[in-house]
């Protein structure tokens, strides 16, 4: 899978079954904040709908006007240093939409959060001076305030408004988490793939024996089990830096393609072995990789993942996932895109496992989630023969169908992890 992208001294695992249950899930039609609403989890669109809204941008671009039709209540609110949150003077509870007017002199963040917990219902990210944006919110009963965070500037809270009274429910809400928050889930992922390290070094160099003593056959048996492990590191691979593309890089961008000295590392190895080229031609691009993976994993105790992109990485391996394993667009000849998919949900749930301590008291769909992994990996494993992997070419199309809706499904749900974990200002 091309480039994506943590406390305690157990290696982490897959989300235990106890944690992810719940009813099945109907199925249903990003920093990276624009995600949509999925099993309540807050979201960040730009147009007003259900649940919680955050526009995003720096023009009114008629958005006022647009929104207009949907007959909601509406209230302009300043957004400014000496004025934050002014103009809210009549609460009321239920679906509604605050027009958001920047009267300062610089751009702005603006959250609308609980004042007990802290909890933000719904946010604008880069908001011009100027310019008005909607943030469409349902509110039940409860104390609220506007929180504006000027750019180069310290936070200002609005005042406190109370709605008493209501049978709403309030809408989605999460609590802000911090970077100190996601540091122990990024320690416990970092020493994960410590021990991928040493696996894929061990069964790289299965791979490179059998090329070095001309057993082609037992090379193509060797290649897959190395090349998975790879796969399953893809949270780390933002910090794995040029190696990721020495190990794993494709021939996009080269302009000799796969004669290009420049494609090196699994997938040259897989097109020399899926193409008739003679273990002579084999032996230099497989012990390129040999020292390429032996140098990483020798690097690797000394890398520093970021805590920020903890939650980022676990949608983006999966969207990842879609857009070049699922279209086959990495495939050099093994015909083992599907077995590079399984490999990156095992990746994915190893990585939700780590998160899972932050996630579940934040994310309400955080058990539907676990049913859409769980829903994807019976899918892939059914094309697993005993090792021989379904091609893509060779599904049916109810197949492939079934395969498209079942990880894009779960990518969907995937970016409200995204969405939760991203840090936001504070101060």
């Amino acid at each position: 899978m091309p480039e994506t992208a943590r406390g305690a001294d157990a290696e982490p695992g897959p989300i235990p079954a106890s944690e992810l249950t719940s009813p099945a899930p109907a199925p249903r039609a990003v920093r990276r904040r624009t995600v949509l609403l999925a099993a309540g989890a807050l979201v960040v669109v730009a147009a007003v709908g259900a649940g919680v809204l955050t526009a995003r941008g720096s023009g009114s671009d008629g958005t006022k006007a647009a929104a207009a039709a949907d007959g909601l209540p509406r209230t302009t609110v300043e957004v400014a240093t000496a004025g934050c949150g002014s103009g809210w003077t009549h609460p009321r509870a239920g679906h509604q939409v605050f027009e958001l007017h920047n009267t300062s002199s610089t751009a702005a963040e603006v959250y609308l959060t609980d004042v007990r917990t802290g909890a933000v219902y719904g946010e604008v990210e880069g908001l011009a001076p100027g310019t008005v944006r909607p943030l469409g919110v349902t509110l039940g009963n409860g104390s609220y305030a506007f929180r504006c965070l000027p750019d180069d500037a310290d936070a200002v809270t609005g005042p406190t408004v109370r709605i008493t009274g209501s049978t709403v429910r309030s809408g989605p809400a999460a609590v802000p988490i911090t970077q100190q928050e996601l540091i122990p889930p990024t320690l416990a992922y970092q020493k994960w793939i410590q021990v991928r390290t040493v696996e894929l070094a061990r069964k790289t160099d299965v791979l490179r024996a059998a090329v070095d003593r001309g057993d082609l056959a037992a090379a193509r048996n060797a290649w897959l089990p190395a090349h998975l492990v790879y796969e399953r590191m893809g949270a780390a691979y933002g910090t794995f830096g040029d190696s990721d593309g020495a190990i794993n890089g494709t021939t996009a961008g080269l302009a000799g393609g796969v004669h290009d000295a420049r494609f090196t590392g699994f997938h040259r190895v897989e097109y020399g072995l899926w193409h008739g080229e003679p273990a002579s031609g084999l032996r230099g691009p497989a012990d390129q990789l040999a020292k390429d993976v032996h140098a990483l994993a020798s690097s690797w105790p000394s890398q520093r993942m970021d805590p920020s992109d903890t939650g980022l990485r676990a949608h983006e391996i999966l969207e990842n996932t879609v857009q070049f394993e699922l279209t086959g667009r990495t495939d050099y000849g093994s015909g083992t895109n599907l077995a590079t998919a399984r490999a990156n949900l095992d990746d994915t749930r190893v990585l939700l496992g780590c998160l899972s301590p932050l996630l579940k008291t934040r994310d309400p769909g955080f058990a539907e989630l676990g049913i859409w992994m769980d829903r994807a990996q019976h899918t892939l494993d059914g094309l697993d023969h005993s090792g021989k992997w379904t091609p893509l070419a060779q599904l049916t199309r109810p197949q492939r169908e079934k395969v498209d809706a079942d990880l894009g499904g779960l990518v969907e749900r995937l970016a409200d992890v995204a969405a939760l974990t991203d840090v936001r200002r504070t101060a």
